[in-house]
């Protein structure tokens, strides 16, 4: 698995993690197709200047067209005050190898090594086992139950938070 800064040819990905009912579920279900390349482009140029870490998931490197899914660190303003927050996705016929929480780590990693951050927030949809499971697994600390605006929605999450310097060995 490697990870890699998003790029403009990832549209179809995009589409297939945002715009599908099963992928979106937890986060309040399909985001409209229209609108999906401004996404990626600003996704893009983020990346490319070092505001964002929007980094894409390739299971083999041997095939780096192939994505399984995204992982990404950002900040924003919070209710209090600046927040380091990490979201992923997982494409379903990638989901169960593992690939996440290595994604999720690896990120958290680089942000370590990085000396970059701070402390990174995860909000996982209560009800979304897996991605719980994941913060959990790689020694986030729950913090409590929250809920967050994602695309005009809210949304019941889990809020957990990791300190990459300290929690990761």
């Amino acid at each position: 698995m490697q990870l890699r800064n998003v790029e403009l040819v990832d549209v179809d990905a995009y589409v297939r993690m945002r715009c599908d009912p099963i992928m979106m579920a937890d986060l309040g279900g399909p985001l409209p197709r229209e609108g999906m390349e401004d996404k990626v482009r600003r996704d893009v140029h983020k990346a490319a200047a070092d505001i964002d870490w929007t980094k894409m998931i390739i299971p083999d490197p041997a095939t780096p067209e192939v994505v399984a899914g995204t992982v990404t660190i950002w900040s924003h303003d919070a209710e209090d005050g600046p927040m380091s927050e990490i979201g992923w996705m997982v494409l379903p016929e990638y989901q169960g190898r593992g690939l996440g929480k290595l994604a999720v780590r690896t990120l958290l990693e680089q942000a370590r090594d990085a000396d970059r951050w701070g402390l990174v927030h995860a909000f996982p949809a209560t009800g979304n086992g897996a991605s719980n499971g994941i913060c959990r697994s790689l020694g986030f600390r729950f913090i409590g139950e929250r809920n967050v605006t994602f695309a005009d929605r809210f949304l019941p999450t889990n809020h957990w938070a990791i300190d990459p310097l300290t929690a990761l060995t």
